[in-house]
């Protein structure tokens, strides 16, 4: 846990966890959530999701109040979230803003992924996202900090995978052939929810909690000598 009171708490999802069950998926976050029902009987609440095998930050509504009140900051975008990320090369534009249309693709394996679509193809949601180049490694790795406007599915890891960077690790999205991953940086997902910001349910001021490195991201960061808490650009984004 990040952050608790009465109404929410964050917890420090850690990758690899899936957030709800699906086919074949015993352990899931929605399951654990079972066990921590309170004394008044009311089962704590997911009111977003993270993909199983990204890190950080997930909001959890305590009391049915918090879960319709958070649902509907999650729903009108009023949630700030930040996500950190190591991709593959350096963008050559180090802040930019990433619009496109989202749609649902069946992979050949039956496995779901998210492409880039054109407005009004069938399915296609538009997704923005803004990012911001904190540190690179020589040239051929930077950590992105990403800011989503939107919360399409995948909306991150397509959108990086669509500007040539794709996430370090991503078995869905990592698209470069013949790119070596470099001795001693593990190949899972460098996706952590980093940061999240929203208004309190019941108007008690303003929740912001962070989230730690996940291990392998945290090898990865001494391994390429990255600041820890370095000044974050991505602050200075938009909302819109």
């Amino acid at each position: 846990k990040v952050y608790e009171d009465d109404d929410v708490m964050v917890l420090n999802k850690p990758a690899g966890l899936a957030v709800q069950g699906g086919s074949g998926t015993t352990r899931h976050v929605d399951g654990m959530l079972e066990a921590l029902t309170g004394k008044d009987g009311q089962k704590p609440r997911l009111v977003h999701r993270l993909d199983k095998d990204t890190a950080g930050c997930l909001v959890i509504a305590k009391s049915r109040f918090a879960a319709a009140t958070l649902a509907k900051t999650f729903r009108s975008r009023s949630a700030r979230k930040v996500y950190w990320a190591l991709v593959a090369g350096v963008p050559r534009v180090r802040q930019g803003r990433i619009s496109t249309y989202l749609a649902r693709e069946e992979a050949y394996d039956g496995d779901q992924r998210m492409a880039v679509a054109q407005h009004g193809e069938d399915g296609a949601m538009h997704a923005v996202t803004y990012y911001a180049v904190v540190e690179t490694a020589a040239q051929k790795l930077a950590w992105l900090s990403l800011k989503p406007v939107t919360g399409r599915t995948h909306q991150l890891r397509a959108h990086t995978t669509h500007i040539g960077h794709p996430i370090v690790g991503d078995p869905k999205y990592f698209n470069i052939q013949n790119w070596e991953l470099p001795g001693g940086i593990q190949n899972k997902l460098h996706l952590l929810a980093r940061r999240i910001v929203l208004p309190h349910p019941r108007g008690k001021g303003t929740i912001d909690v962070s989230a730690p490195l996940p291990p392998h991201m945290r090898q990865s960061w001494n391994l390429l000598g990255f600041e820890d808490a370095p000044y974050d650009p991505i602050v200075d984004a938009p909302d819109e």
